[in-house]
């Protein structure tokens, strides 16, 4: 229950360091990093081996965060470990940055993936996980998909492959926050049951609320025990979610603000961090 709350608080470290971050900046893919703050907290949080001091550990657990966009959310958690000083954030998507608006391997401490272009993360993931095997490795890859991105077909394709390889060392996520850069998702491109569509593919699958710590704790650690083929962990999530302005604008992919805009939903963070701090202080 403790290491919960612990995650708890780190997650909400996570979102108010992104809302700051973005708010700095005046615009950005607010939405999409709201809605993985919990996951990447669980995974930084203890589920992946790494060294912040050692971002290029041989033996190191990968993540592919393939919904680029997002790296708003994946910099605060890594800054937050120490791969970097904290108030880098404030360089955001800005000329000479390390951080820049979409994941980029050669850029940023830590990040293990150049990502952006949609649907093509997924065949990385494939690819380390394959070679972590060909190599005898033991480390595992990660991969975050959106659930909008699944509309490309190289996601299927990189599924397929998975599950044909066997790649038990692949643990994949799709952020089902509903939304996408034109609108709903049922709108643009309806995907059906996610979950289903992965285990018909031959993937151990589970689907779980993206929000709940230790719905995510418990999933990560079965996707883990499952042998002979990959994981896939669906989150239900809210696109934007700890963010007001976030979740008032739809859709929410890519926002523009003024700071007298964004000012309510920072103190809003803050204060769910405060409070999550307490709840630890009285365990």
């Amino acid at each position: 229950m403790e290491k919960n709350k612990e995650l708890r608080v780190f997650a909400e470290e996570i979102r108010v360091e992104t809302i700051k971050e973005l708010a700095h900046l005046g615009f950005g893919h607010m939405g999409g990093s709201m809605s993985v703050v919990e996951t990447l907290a669980v995974l930084y949080g203890g589920q992946m081996n790494y060294d912040p001091k050692n971002p290029a550990m041989e033996n190191r657990d990968r993540l592919v965060m393939s919904k680029g966009h997002a790296g708003p959310a994946l910099y605060a958690a890594l800054a937050l470990k120490g791969f970097f000083p904290l108030d880098r954030l404030n360089t955001l998507n800005q000329g000479g940055t390390t951080l820049p608006s979409h994941c980029d391997r050669l850029k940023t401490p830590g990040v293990d993936m150049t990502t952006g272009s949609l649907g093509q993360g997924a065949s990385m993931a494939v690819g380390l996980a394959k070679g972590a095997k060909m190599r005898g490795k033991d480390y595992f890859t990660y991969l975050i998909l959106g659930d909008g991105e699944c509309d490309e077909g190289q996601v299927w394709e990189a599924a397929l492959s998975a599950a044909h390889l066997k790649l038990d060392n692949l643990i994949a996520f799709v952020d089902w926050n509903k939304q996408q850069l034109d609108g709903a998702v049922d709108d643009v491109l309806n995907l059906g049951d996610i979950a289903q569509k992965f285990q018909d593919f031959g993937w151990h699958t589970q689907q779980v609320n993206g929000h709940d710590i230790d719905a995510l704790q418990q999933a990560v650690e079965q996707a883990k025990a499952a042998k002979g083929r990959p994981s896939m962990i669906v989150l239900d999530t809210v696109k934007g979610n700890g963010c007001r302005l976030a979740l008032e604008t739809f859709p929410c992919h890519h926002l523009k603000f003024k700071p007298e805009q964004i000012a309510p939903s920072v103190a809003e963070a803050e204060q769910a961090l405060a409070q999550a701090r307490k709840a630890l202080e009285v365990e």
